[in-house]
């Protein structure tokens, strides 16, 4: 299930934050509990990207865009997500949660989300390619920038989140349909 109650929560405690200016970092904190162990034991990974939700909605209330979202009857979607996992985490340990928005092209804008152990560790680091949305389709970042009155020409994205874009742009969509193989007793029976 969704971790509604704990959204609700980040949200509480971001009500009063000071307005985050775009590249600043935003950090929430949260505990790992039972039901988001996975049969290891240990934070179970989509759940990660579920609980990275946690660090983004406040992160963006504070940045204003939720009030704009809401003013412009605008949505807000995740277009791709790149995760790289190191470190486990475990029942009961203390995450940090850093978010911050990294920069933006003529269509997504690009967010950094990382989580930190109590004990310094970096468990996981991801990067989000997110829209966002209206009716009549997606929103310019630029457009959505001047709207927040922060500048409306992005950072030079870094090295390898521009490899990632250009790798994105050049993968296939929708992906190439490729028959279903032959189930196994099949196989071996033409091989025969």
């Amino acid at each position: 299930m969704y971790p509604f109650f704990r959204l609700a929560k980040e949200m509480f405690l971001v009500r009063n934050a000071a307005p985050l200016p775009t590249g600043e970092v935003s950090v929430t904190r949260h505990i790992c509990w039972p039901w988001d162990l996975d049969m290891f034991a240990e934070l179970n990974n989509g759940r990660v990207l579920t609980l990275y939700d946690l660090g983004r909605m406040p992160m963006a209330r504070r940045s204003g865009l939720l009030a704009l979202m809401k003013r412009e009857g605008w949505g807000f979607a995740v277009a791709g997500t790149m995760v790289r996992y190191r470190k486990r985490v475990k029942l009961f340990d203390r995450i940090e949660m850093r978010s911050r928005v990294i920069g933006w092209d003529h269509r997504f804008m690009y967010l950094e989300q990382s989580m930190w152990k109590s004990d310094g560790d970096c468990a996981s680091h991801a990067v989000f390619r997110t829209a966002v949305t209206s009716a009549a389709g997606m929103i310019a970042p630029a457009r959505v920038m001047d709207l927040l009155g922060q500048p409306s020409v992005s950072p030079e994205l870094p090295d390898w989140v521009a490899k990632w874009v250009e790798a994105e742009d050049a993968r296939p969509w929708p992906p190439m349909q490729e028959p279903a193989p032959a189930p196994l007793a099949q196989a071996e029976e033409n091989a025969a």
